[in-house]
């Protein structure tokens, strides 16, 4: 089983955290989420956490978000952002993989950033910023190999027509899921939720929520994409 947790970074009223035209980097960063969850649900033995507000209305602290990873045990956890230089619009631009600045140039996160960041480049077609180490909190205060992920520059003359196109923005999820898969050697699952062997029947466990409403939405996805019936069921 591999846990891997998600990251949307920020909320909608987190300060600062938007283009010169007021777009909210949020909605970036959950709309390229979505886009690997979707992806990372059809795939066997994996389950998923997502520690940021789904709705965006919140922006959790980082240490409730490692505290919640750390305590699930994750495989790894994934940051998933976008970048700014001034606040206004300049010439800059592209996109990068981070990991922490502690860890040796060996270590699973960075292994699993060289994985990303070429997929990354390809997805967005934007200028490569390479695979870089920081002292951010999410990669120093987790206990598993995490990555955070600037996928272009809201301030960018260049980046942003790419931060506006929903379907570079997908592109760049499923880019960053398709690094996971690789890296992790993960198998699709098979057509049918159940599978019925000599009289026993096998239940399909999708994920980990920390809201109903955002189990509600990967439930939904998957009647709509496989017909499956899916039910969410509160743990205590």
């Amino acid at each position: 089983m591999v846990k891997i947790v998600l990251d949307a970074g920020h909320g909608l009223r987190t300060a600062g955290k938007l283009t010169p035209d007021g777009e909210k980097e949020w909605l970036f960063n959950n709309t390229v989420l979505i886009a690997a969850q979707s992806i990372l649900e059809t795939y066997e033995n994996v389950e998923l956490l997502r520690v940021d507000d789904p709705t965006g209305k919140t922006d959790v602290r980082l240490k409730m978000r490692t505290d919640y990873a750390n305590t699930w045990k994750a495989d790894v956890y994934l940051s998933f952002h976008h970048n700014a230089n001034t606040g206004v619009w300049g010439d800059w631009g592209g996109v990068e993989t981070y990991t922490f600045e502690g860890n040796g140039s060996n270590s699973k996160a960075d292994k699993l950033a060289k994985f990303i960041q070429p997929r990354l480049v390809r997805a967005m077609g934007l200028r490569d910023r390479g695979v870089r180490k920081k002292n951010l909190h999410v990669l120093r205060e987790t206990k598993m190999p995490a990555v955070l992920i600037e996928g272009g520059f809201m301030d960018s003359r260049t980046d942003i027509e790419a931060l506006r196109n929903p379907q570079r923005l997908k592109a760049q999820g499923e880019a960053i899921a398709e690094a996971v898969i690789a890296y992790y050697q993960l198998k699709k699952k098979s057509s049918t939720a159940s599978i019925i062997n000599h009289g026993k029947t096998f239940r399909l466990v999708t994920g980990t929520f920390l809201s109903k409403e955002d189990a509600e939405v990967s439930a939904d996805r998957l009647r709509k994409q496989h017909g499956w019936t899916v039910y969410v069921k509160e743990e205590s």
